[in-house]
């Protein structure tokens, strides 16, 4: 077997990135048909096939999967050799693969990331809208922007902001059924429960002078999609406990009332979450920064 060239594997590694030959081909500086040459030449050199092709995707062979790891650690350390030359100046480019939340796609990172790309033409991002916990070295993730907690001793996290909860419901809902005065009160109420979240659907957090208590709450509907409840809300369908940042329009503008707003005991952290290495790659160093002055320009809304 003849050992393949460096360029070749990097090649290989970002066509699984990219998950198109033709934007790894724009990436490389080469074209379409030389690069499926380059990886058709790479298997024949391995005697094994790496990717199956078809019209409409690129899927990895389990051999292709064990060298994509490598290669991407080959790819990682040429990156981190060329920020060393080119220090964190303006000339960052190449590709990152990226999952964040729903919400904060929505309401800051979608415009965050395409301002980024603009400011930065030789680079691309791949951003996927996802709520579960991805699996960011299995999945070839190269940052994560995760709410919550981390507990990978194989990642590294940056704290960007403090996410704070908040319950409430449209004032017709509260007309109809009345306003609750405590929070055991929200047993007799309709609540519509999000169930992605840490401490459960239906089991909500409070706090008050002796110290965190959760109340059980019941409710005719429950979902994983955040936007989905606060439009129930909004029509009056129940009361809501969700993030402050997605309904926070909807309060200043009396759309929704907040309840207790003093003893709802959730906060979460937001962090930007990357695999351990020895020097960050300043295309990441620098993406992190701008997302979290991005974040922090409507720290008010959290």
């Amino acid at each position: 077997m003849n050992m393949p060239r460096a360029d070749d594997l990097i090649l290989f590694a970002q066509v699984v990135d990219t998950g198109s030959f033709s934007k790894a081909a724009e990436l490389a500086g080469v074209t379409n048909s030389v690069a499926s040459k380059r990886i058709s030449k790479l298997e024949e050199e391995l005697g094994t096939q790496l990717l199956y092709r078809t019209t409409r995707r690129l899927t990895l062979s389990e051999a292709g999967r064990l060298l994509y790891q490598q290669a991407r650690q080959i790819k990682m350390a040429t990156d981190r050799a060329l920020d060393t030359l080119s220090g964190f100046g303006e000339k960052v480019s190449g590709h990152i693969r990226m999952s964040v939340p729903t919400i904060s796609g929505e309401l800051v990172l979608a415009d965050a990331i395409a301002e980024f790309c603009d400011r930065y033409p030789g680079l691309s991002i791949d951003m996927s809208l996802e709520n579960r916990f991805v699996d960011i070295i299995a999945e070839g993730m190269d940052l994560v922007i995760r709410t919550g907690y981390l507990d990978d001793s194989s990642l590294i996290a940056r704290h960007i902001i403090d996410s704070r909860w908040a319950i409430c419901a449209s004032p017709s809902y509260l007309e109809r059924h009345g306003t609750p005065r405590h929070p055991e009160d929200l047993r007799q109420h309709n609540c519509l429960r999000y169930s992605y979240q840490s401490t459960g659907a239906s089991d909500w957090a409070f706090k008050n002078k002796k110290g965190p208590f959760t109340v059980r709450v019941e409710g005719n509907m429950t979902t994983d999609n955040a936007a989905a409840l606060r439009k129930a809300a909004l029509a009056g369908y129940g009361i809501i406990y969700v993030p402050r940042c997605l309904i926070y329009n909807d309060l200043t503008q009396g759309m929704l009332t907040e309840l207790f707003p003093q003893q709802v005991g959730k906060k979460l952290g937001i962090y930007a979450v990357y695999p351990t290495t020895r020097q960050l790659p300043a295309k990441i160093r620098l993406l992190i920064e701008h997302i979290r002055q991005r974040y922090l320009a409507i720290a008010h809304y959290f």
